[in-house]
């Protein structure tokens, strides 16, 4: 039999609670260690693990302390981005003085807030000697692969390749203070949630089997606005709800974004992805789109269209949360139900992956080196959207660059 992979995971919230949850239907691995700088939010985290039967797990009093306990073979990094360099050093550091060895590290999107620090990140992993692999779920997500393996079996071997992919991630707003603001996010929704959307389209226009780089993005058309926040009002309820520190009526960030990338394929074929994403969407909840369109076929993909819905008439009046679907906007009328969210949005099969993966049964199908891919990808965007103009992939001066957004310099229009 396989040794479990012993995991720890850095931080304690929201995501990392997902990841809990689909590693209940992950096998050959064990959540053993969990480390917050906040000890109550770690020992919340660790009992959350055990009661979901996929320990034991137990909170650290520190990330060092973790990574050199022989029970850890792997990290998952799950923590804030503004702390993704400070959690990465004290990671590595024990590793390259000799106390520890671990089989790899698993980080969350994006993989930093900037070219400069994505390319620290890689670095410090890179010697350290570590095996990386990037956390992104909707590359996973079943309804995607299962899609994307069809249309280019059938369709794209008869008809010629796909041209066109389009990929959205939408809701109503992030759960925490951070997020909000962009000197510690390192920008808005485009640097929140792009990473997933831009990922997405060239994934679905990458042939199965090739590597991304088949598909190189040469010109990119980025905006973003704050549509919805930054209306004296709703700026009033944000600070109410997240604190002092997120006044949008004095540091706005964007609420909405799009990004046209034209790519050029191996064989000389221009083709183009399509990708938007919001803080400012009003619906059930979350709602995660994709298509992709060829000469003579298509898919769609829409995690609202869930095949389970509820009806809830007005003397329904329980009271708010997310067990229908993530983002929850409602609690009556019709609502669609996401009933296993954690597999819906590839959360179970990107950990299941990376599980073999370090444990050497698998080549790791996501990088360090994607998700820094994928944040020069998101930079070029804020520098098209900052200038005003398509600009050619890469930029002059991307490696320095940083999104205004991200200064607390940005200003909406109007």
């Amino acid at each position: 039999m396989t040794k479990p992979l012993g995991i720890g995971i850095i931080g304690s919230g929201f995501n990392a609670r997902f990841h809990m949850q689909a590693f209940t239907a992950v096998r050959d691995c064990e959540i053993r260690g969990v480390w917050s700088p906040n000890r109550k939010n770690a020992e919340s985290a660790a009992a959350y693990a055990n009661r979901l039967d996929i320990g034991p797990c137990r909170p650290y009093r520190s990330i060092a302390e973790m990574v050199t306990d022989p029970m850890i073979d792997a990290i998952w990094l799950s923590g804030p981005n503004h702390a993704r360099i400070e959690n990465v050093e004290e990671l590595c550091d024990p590793i390259m003085r000799g106390h520890a060895d671990l089989a790899g590290i698993a980080c969350e999107k994006p993989l930093a807030r900037n070219v400069a620090e994505a390319k620290a990140v890689l670095s410090l992993v890179s010697r350290a000697g570590l095996r990386h692999g990037y956390l992104e779920n909707q590359r996973f997500a079943p309804q995607v692969e299962t899609g994307r393996n069809l249309l280019w079996a059938r369709g794209a071997a008869l008809t010629g390749r796909p041209y066109l992919a389009r990929a959205a991630e939408e809701h109503s707003g992030p759960h925490m203070p951070w997020f909000w603001q962009g000197k510690l996010q390192g920008g808005g929704v485009l640097n929140d949630m792009m990473c997933h959307s831009a990922l997405v389209v060239r994934h679905l226009l990458t042939k199965p089997g090739d590597s991304l780089s088949t598909v190189k993005p040469v010109r990119i058309t980025g905006h973003i606005g704050s549509l919805k926040w930054s209306r004296p009002a709703y700026a009033k309820k944000l600070k109410a709800t997240m604190g002092k520190d997120v006044d949008y009526l004095k540091a706005p960030a964007e609420d909405f974004a799009s990004v046209m990338i034209e790519f050029e394929t191996a064989d000389g074929l221009t083709v183009m992805g399509e990708a938007t994403t919001s803080w400012s969407f009003v619906g059930a909840g979350l709602r995660l789109s994709a298509e992709l369109l060829g000469p003579e076929y298509s898919m769609s993909w829409n995690t609202l269209d869930s095949g389970l819905k509820l009806f809830f008439s007005r003397e329904v009046q329980g009271k708010t949360g997310e067990d229908l679907v993530e983002k929850q906007n409602a609690e009556m009328g019709l609502m669609p139900v996401v009933a296993n969210e954690a597999m819906a949005y590839g959360y179970e099969a990107e950990n299941r992956h990376f599980v073999r993966v370090f444990q050497g049964k698998e080549e790791p199908l996501l990088t360090f080196d994607d998700g820094l891919d994928v944040v020069r990808i998101l930079m070029a965007a804020y520098q098209s959207a900052e200038t005003g103009r398509t600009l050619r992939f890469p930029p002059g001066g991307l490696d320095k660059f940083v999104p205004a957004v991200a200064k607390g310099t940005w200003r909406p229009k109007g």
